[in-house]
């Protein structure tokens, strides 16, 4: 007797007197999806869904969450492993080739990174006409548009060029540009990239070095912005990758396409939640002179003056698993600073655990997200708060570069273009102008 063949699942869909099947899609982790790619041409209905909160836009196997659980993991890497053992570059490494560096492949890509850290003299010119007080964020998104007009692009159907190389050009030299925005800000030289330094001391040195101060960086230090690069890396389809991903469909070059993810990071409900968390405590040191039960109150009451930042999050309806890491790295980095005792990181311990001890958040499950304390640590090592978000584009580079790569090569993606329902005037009668 031969086995049952197993029927594929499917949804009903029934619309008036006609009924359709749709294909269940599963992942290899088990969440499932209708594909409901016929659905228009079968039916003449489209899904109306804001902030498209049930939609899968593609199929990828870069990045997993589940949210439920507090789940991230890379390539089938879990964050706490790569957090543990990896510096930035491995996981970079990991996320635009599909797989951890060997030794060999390791040098390589380090060669190439030193290689290629230096940004064209000419764009220097571009720096200096930027005004003083230009936002780092608004400087780092032109200057990556204008790398296409110093280095090849990746083309259509062809490479010009491995894409080793362009990867990791755009992976140093967004660094590069990042640290001479800093330093243009604040009317100081710029301070070139150095063979003799690895990526994340190399960023240090640039942003902290001058002709008056011998820097050399501190290796908890170097250590800490490696961990946070890292738990920025990347995160699935969030605002900034589908960003990345939408304007690539269009053919766009990876450097236009980069260049729009910094501009969506940049919003405030995005890359600068960590600036506004960091901005919330100490403005409840100086307006509420700390005190905590007040601020709650006031949350509960959904005041929307007194949100809370750095609490809640799209995914997770748990603990961020990089907000534990987070917290453990800002711990240990301010302990090795001597800042143990700073009042902003005391408010934030405070508040965490008194918000997380009220029912009113453990039934929303607000719980601290990898914002919370990051900005704390950004603050302690003495970034300035306008380059914390740029700190988070650093990171989620390699997340973006690798969307658009597998945008590019899925052979079933088209160009982006949701529908929408209108429900605006029907059609009217035009009026001349001397009649209205």
């Amino acid at each position: 007797m031969s086995p049952k063949k197993k029927v594929p699942e499917s949804v009903r869909f029934t619309y008036g007197r006609q009924s359709w099947s749709y294909p269940v899609l599963t992942g290899t982790e088990g969440e499932k999806a209708v594909d409901i790619t016929e659905l228009r041409r079968d039916t003449g209905l489209v899904t109306l869904d804001p902030g498209f909160v049930n939609s899968g836009a593609c199929l990828s196997d870069i990045t997993f969450i589940d949210g439920e659980k507090g789940v991230l993991r890379h390539r089938g890497y879990a964050i706490e492993d790569l957090a543990e053992h990896c510096v930035f570059l491995e996981v970079a490494y990991l996320l635009i080739m599909g797989k951890l560096p060997d030794r060999k492949e390791w040098q390589s890509f380090s060669d190439l990174m030193n290689r290629h850290s230096m940004i064209h003299e000419d764009m220097r010119d571009f720096f200096l006409n930027y005004p003083e007080q230009a936002h780092p964020m608004a400087v780092l998104s032109a200057m990556v548009v204008s790398l296409s007009s110093f280095y090849p692009e990746i083309e259509q159907e062809d490479l010009k060029e491995p894409i080793d190389i362009t990867v990791t050009r755009l992976l140093s030299k967004l660094r590069t540009i990042a640290a001479f925005s800093y330093k243009k800000s604040i009317g100081e030289p710029f301070v070139y990239p150095s063979r003799r330094l690895t990526y994340c001391e190399n960023f240090l040195n640039m942003m902290f070095s001058s002709p008056v101060n011998d820097y050399w960086p501190d290796p908890v230090v170097v250590r800490a912005l490696n961990l946070f690069l890292i738990l920025h890396a990347d995160h699935e389809q969030n605002c900034s990758t589908s960003v990345v991903r939408f304007v690539g469909s269009a053919g766009s070059s990876l450097y236009a396409s980069i260049a729009a993810g910094i501009c969506a990071l940049w919003g405030p409900l995005h890359g600068g939640a960590n600036q506004a968390v960091t901005e919330m405590l100490e403005r409840i040191l100086r307006e509420d002179g700390g005190k905590v039960d007040r601020v709650i109150d006031r949350a509960k009451k959904k005041d929307p003056r007194a949100r809370l930042m750095g609490f809640g999050h799209r995914i997770y309806k748990t603990y961020d698993p990089r907000a534990r890491i987070a917290k453990e790295t800002c711990m240990k980095l301010l302990a090795r600073l001597g800042m143990q005792n700073d009042p902003v990181l005391q408010l934030a311990v405070e508040l965490e655990e008194k918000a997380l001890a009220e029912p009113y958040f453990q039934e929303r499950a607000l719980y601290p997200n990898v914002d919370f304390y990051t900005g704390i640590a950004y603050r302690a090592m003495g970034i300035p708060a306008n380059m914390f978000t740029v700190l988070f584009a650093l990171g989620r580079l390699p997340g973006w570069i690798a969307h658009w790569l597998e945008n590019r090569r899925d052979p079933v993606q088209k160009i982006g273009r949701p529908r929408q329902v209108y429900n605006g005037p029907a059609l009217r009668p035009f009026v001349p102008m001397d009649q209205r």
